[in-house]
């Protein structure tokens, strides 16, 4: 082969790698594009769920999916009304609720509607059992503002200009104080870091508190709080015992070793009385 022929061949390798490293841009491109609609539409939704923070609700955002450490949950709401997981769709297109289905365009969107149910599930599973029944899952249309519907399934489906009302329309079912304990539960458990191989824990009930939650300190002698004799894995009697036990051994050790100084004191006075025998009283006379 001459060196033009391994020129031509170097230029047509060079070519091919430039055109796959083109695909692959491309495709990276199409593939950023809907996680950024997606994201934009999160964000707005998120904005308009801020109209709620004046009436007693409160929020939580791009939080961990309770069970699935790799997904997360678009926005958590707590207030009067109860538990609301809401997830945030930008769909194009015509959406509509139609006989109790959610349709995009010609499609059926049943398996969204699912996944919302799914959400809600994983929310409620991490509740105390008498709060559960006051979780619902809601679906919010960022490119459809007005839009409102429910399924058969009981999600309700709601555009932006209409999901604050829709969440102000609940039933009032939580003091404040509940919505405060509520609140500060689903920020530890949403927030934590999860790991896949583990299960996912139940939480201890929560206690509501007034004004902003605290950390609050166990009192012995509360349910559920172990006292030191407990944890420490024997009775206080045996424990006390031991402690006795303990302070006898210490007091045996201090006769013994005071009973071993005079007997020394003993034995150091007749070697001197026997030194002073031998060797000084034949000669006292003299």
């Amino acid at each position: 082969m001459g060196a033009g022929d391994r020129a031509a061949e170097q230029s047509r390798l060079a070519a091919e790698r430039v055109a796959r490293l083109k695909r692959r841009l491309d495709q990276a491109e199409r593939d950023t594009k809907p996680w950024d609609s997606a994201a934009v539409g999160e964000r707005e939704v998120a904005d308009r769920l801020s109209q709620l923070i004046p009436h007693g609700w409160y929020l939580l955002h791009d939080v961990h999916w309770p069970g699935r450490p790799k997904a997360n949950l678009d926005h958590v709401l707590v207030g009067p009304g109860g538990v609301v997981v809401v997830d945030a769709k930008n769909w194009t297109g015509e959406v509509r609720v139609s006989s109790g289905v959610l349709w995009q365009g010609r499609y059926s969107r049943t398996q969204s509607v699912e996944g919302a149910l799914a959400q809600c599930a994983a929310v409620t599973s991490v509740l105390a059992p008498p709060h559960r029944r006051f979780a619902r899952p809601l679906i919010c249309m960022a490119t459809q503002p007005d839009l409102f519907g429910i399924t058969s399934s009981d999600v309700a489906v709601a555009g932006t200009d209409r999901v604050v009302d829709v969440v102000l329309a609940l039933p009032e079912v939580l003091d404040q104080q509940t919505v405060v304990g509520l609140y500060a539960q689903l920020g530890e458990q949403l927030t934590q870091e999860q790991d896949d191989r583990m299960p996912v824990a139940r939480p201890a009930v929560v206690k509501p508190a007034v004004g902003r939650p605290d950390k609050r300190v166990p009192v012995q002698g509360a349910p559920g709080v172990k006292s030191p004799a407990a944890r420490s894995g024997r009775p206080a009697a045996v424990r006390a015992g031991s402690r006795q036990l303990a302070a006898g051994t210490g007091g045996t050790g201090t006769s013994k070793a005071q009973d071993a100084a005079g007997g020394l004191a003993r034995l150091l006075f007749l070697a001197a009385f026997v030194t002073f025998a031998v060797y000084v009283l034949p000669y006292w006379g003299g």
